[in-house]
């Protein structure tokens, strides 16, 4: 059995003949934060959309703890939760009923985890019966972040959520991460903010659509001459 939660091999992008994605290697072991850093328009959104099963690669293979996601969509369902940077919720809906969405089938208890689990983590069951449109955009992100997690998933996949977001709530989330971490959870995000890639075990760079590790703790400044290179 492969020692790594997730393997993505030689994955391959294609949009007509714009070649986002060139042959992006890597792994993550279980119980990492792995950041991917990289220019705007690089291709991180694209890889996370592939690694999250909503997007399909034009090439390449992946597995997480050796599920094939395209053999096993509902064991690969069950093991990943996916933050995209647009919120994933139903806005005329309240924030219990979008929970609910996402808790059904989960096999979790709802109300037991609006008062001890992730729900209750971002505070989520003061605004239980608010519709979501009514809600700030660091609210949204915190109920984007719940519904990820509604199936208890090993692998949390996040695309900069801290952006656009006030300080409150980026700390809110950074709180979470170390506490998901802390339980053993893997952590795969994409971000510009030095406090979130500061929780990475390690930095993947992504340019020209090819993935490379940073070999060291970088300041932000050096990182953002690597980038620019």
């Amino acid at each position: 059995m492969s020692p790594y939660i997730i393997e993505a091999e030689n994955i391959t992008k294609r949009y007509g003949k714009r070649l986002v994605l060139d042959g992006v290697t890597f792994q993550v072991s279980a119980g990492e934060c792995v950041g991917i850093v990289g220019a705007n328009g690089c291709g991180k959104s694209t890889l996370l959309g592939i690694l999250s099963g909503s997007h399909r690669m034009t090439a390449g293979r992946l597995s997480y703890a050796g599920v094939d996601p395209q053999r096993h969509t509902r064991r690969f369902s069950e093991m990943i939760g996916y933050v995209p940077q647009e919120n994933p919720l139903m806005p005329q809906l309240s924030v219990l009923d979008n929970l609910k969405f996402w808790y059904c089938g989960s096999g979790r208890n709802l109300k037991q985890d609006l008062a001890s689990g992730a729900p209750a983590a971002f505070g989520l069951a003061a605004y239980a019966d608010m519709r979501v449109d009514r809600l700030s955009g660091g609210m949204k992100k915190r109920l984007s972040i719940a519904c990820a997690l509604a199936k208890n998933p090993p692998v949390l996949i996040m695309d900069e959520p801290g952006a656009s977001l006030d300080l409150v709530c980026k700390e809110d989330i950074r709180n979470y991460l170390r506490q998901y971490l802390g339980m053993g959870g893997t952590v795969l995000i994409t971000s510009h903010e030095e406090p979130e890639l500061a929780l990475c075990s390690r930095l993947l760079l992504l340019k020209n659509g090819k993935m490379m590790q940073i070999q060291e703790k970088l300041t932000s400044e050096a990182l953002l001459r690597i980038i620019r290179q």
